[in-house]
């Protein structure tokens, strides 16, 4: 218990840090688009987006260099992705009544996002049938060239991003001190780095105590610790009246963690091996919190409270599936 006890605090208090340098990030970010000009939607896709998602992607490689857990990053990865799909826009409606969507949001972020869903579970899906791991065992082995054909896909991304920057007329704010507004969201990003790696070694550290897999606790614990910059940015930006900034962020952020972080730690490793029975219910999870979101959004081109309550339970849903997983009451994802 005394193990437990400590992996909780630790955990608290990576969040706690997790949480100082979101509230930098998150000003920092915003004064940068405004210097530089960029429409709403791409500041929540690409500058706001990245920056919020660095937590995940440094899970990813402190999990996958430092500790060995590749699965544990990729289940921080779609821990966030599910936690900032279904608790982020829900907190946001409630807090401000409603959250207004655009077609732009749902017919090219929305849509685009769940490409971004398809392709890495087609990464995975490749590992499996060219570089198969174990003849007895249903895994494979990402290389660096599989890890390529994401990273393809957000380089196209941020190029269509680019485009609607070039094609929008706002000037930007010269009175924005730019170089100290970038070594402020700097110093953001170097206190969210300190706080991730206190999450991931309590997610090991609970695993051990348990005897339960590590990525299951990476899928909660490091997840929602990790995602608070995502909520700061995006509940933020819901109550200053900005609901298209507050959607673009999730789906930005989503498509960064599943395009970016994931093939970034395989190609500082090499090549990682994944096994598919553990990646294939989560990324179905996934799939299924992206439907409910997409639905939600394109009803009446607006989230409403009674959808943020149902993405709320949704989500508890979630967290109660994997605390059995746990306790080893189901066995969908345990081995």
């Amino acid at each position: 218990m005394v193990e437990v006890g400590m992996a909780i605090v630790l955990a608290a208090v990576g969040t706690a840090i997790v949480w100082k340098g979101s509230g930098w990030l998150e000003d920092a970010a915003d004064r940068l688009a405004i210097g530089y000009g960029l429409p709403a939607a791409v500041q929540g896709a690409i500058v706001a987006a990245a920056g919020s998602s660095m937590p995940e992607l440094v899970s990813v490689l402190v999990s996958t260099l430092v500790h060995g857990e590749f699965e544990l990053g990729v289940g921080v990865i779609v821990g966030s992705a599910v936690f900032n799909l279904l608790v982020i826009p829900g907190i946001a409606v409630l807090i401000d009544e409603g959250l207004e969507t655009t077609r732009d949001l749902v017919y090219k972020e929305a849509l685009f996002y769940m490409l971004a869903v398809a392709t890495l579970l087609l990464t995975f899906s490749l590992a499996v049938v060219y570089y198969p791991h174990d003849a007895g065992e249903l895994g494979g082995t990402v290389t660096r060239p599989l890890a390529l054909f994401p990273l393809g896909l957000y380089a196209f991304y941020v190029f269509t991003q680019y485009l609607d920057a070039a094609d929008h007329d706002d000037e930007s704010d010269e009175r924005v001190d730019l170089p100290r507004t970038w070594i402020r969201f700097g110093l953001g990003l170097a206190l969210i780095v300190v706080g991730v790696e206190a999450l991931v070694r309590a997610a090991i550290d609970l695993g051990d105590a348990f005897g339960t897999p590590a990525f299951l606790w990476g899928m909660t614990v490091v997840a929602a610790g990790s995602s608070f910059p995502d909520a700061f940015v995006s509940v933020a930006a819901a109550r200053s009246d900005r609901p298209t900034v507050t959607l673009a962020n999730v789906l930005g952020s989503n498509v960064f963690d599943l395009l970016v972080a994931v093939p970034a730690g395989i190609l500082v490793a090499g090549a990682l091996t994944i096994e598919f029975a553990h990646v294939a219910p989560m990324m179905g999870f996934l799939v299924l919190s992206t439907v409910v979101v997409l639905a939600g959004m394109r009803t009446e081109m607006r989230l409403s409270r009674r959808e943020a309550w149902l993405l709320l339970v949704l989500y508890a849903v979630f967290v109660a599936w994997l605390v059995l997983e746990s306790v080893g009451m189901t066995s969908v994802i345990r081995p």
